[in-house]
């Protein structure tokens, strides 16, 4: 289904489609949250498919490219027995087999600079492909950890939204501020009371009682002494 999705609407739109499909399934609601890091998901598994797939062209490449290497060391090979074979037959007076061997060494001599063309560009086509699925790969490298970078700044995301969701519905400042309004209502009742119970007192009947309680401790004082006397005439001289 991504892969008609891919044909049907493009790469680009499409992996945004199949990340939007995820976000849904997952019910993220912030921007830049879920949504992003769904559609990043879906993208770097794309790369990784591409990736996936560069590694085994390179591998057909690498394999074509021995094939042909194979071939021209073949043909190295077979030049050199045959102008063995040629000398021998030479050496030997055997002129026909010797012209015989020197003539498919011309005929190879003539093919053999076409193989070996064909294995440099081929090895430079090789060795252009394998740099370039290094750097693919070491690009995919940086892009998952990037990837896992991108989750963590989400989940830090959510939690700092969560957090915020929170002191909102519970509008902590708010109710410091009327937890601080009280106390100080409270207080200020308070030495309201205080000041009023001054000011209500009467302050000759303050007076009097402070007398009175003077008088009782004088009183108070007076017989005290006098037991003190008292025990003194009784005892005996």
């Amino acid at each position: 289904m991504k892969k008609v999705l891919y044909w049907l609407m493009g790469e680009k739109a499409g992996r945004t489609i199949v990340g939007t499909w995820n976000w849904l399934w997952g019910i993220p609601v912030e921007s830049g949250g879920k949504v992003s890091v769904a559609v990043a998901e879906e993208s770097l598994r794309s790369m990784q498919e591409s990736v996936q797939k560069l590694a085994e062209a390179v591998s057909k490449q690498v394999a074509a490219y021995q094939r042909t290497k194979t071939k021209y060391e073949e043909k190295v090979r077979e030049m050199q027995t045959l102008e063995r074979q040629a000398k021998t037959a030479n050496r030997n007076g055997n002129e026909e087999a010797a012209r015989l061997a020197i003539s498919k060494v011309i005929q190879i001599e003539k093919i053999l600079p076409q193989y070996e063309d064909a294995v440099k560009q081929a090895e430079q086509f090789v060795n252009a492909s394998k740099d370039k699925l290094n750097r693919e790969r070491t690009k995919l490298e940086a892009y998952k950890t990037d990837m896992q970078n991108m989750k963590d700044m989400a989940e830090i995301n959510e939690a700092l939204g969560a957090i915020s969701k929170v002191n909102n519905d519970l509008n902590i400042d708010s109710a410091r501020s009327q937890f601080e309004q009280a106390k100080n209502a409270v207080e200020k009742h308070n030495l309201e009371q205080q000041a009023l119970a001054e000011i209500s007192e009467n302050p000759q009947e303050r007076l009097q009682a402070e007398l009175e309680n003077m008088t009782e401790d004088d009183e108070v004082s007076r017989r005290l002494q006098m037991l003190d006397d008292s025990d003194d005439k009784q005892l005996p001289n």
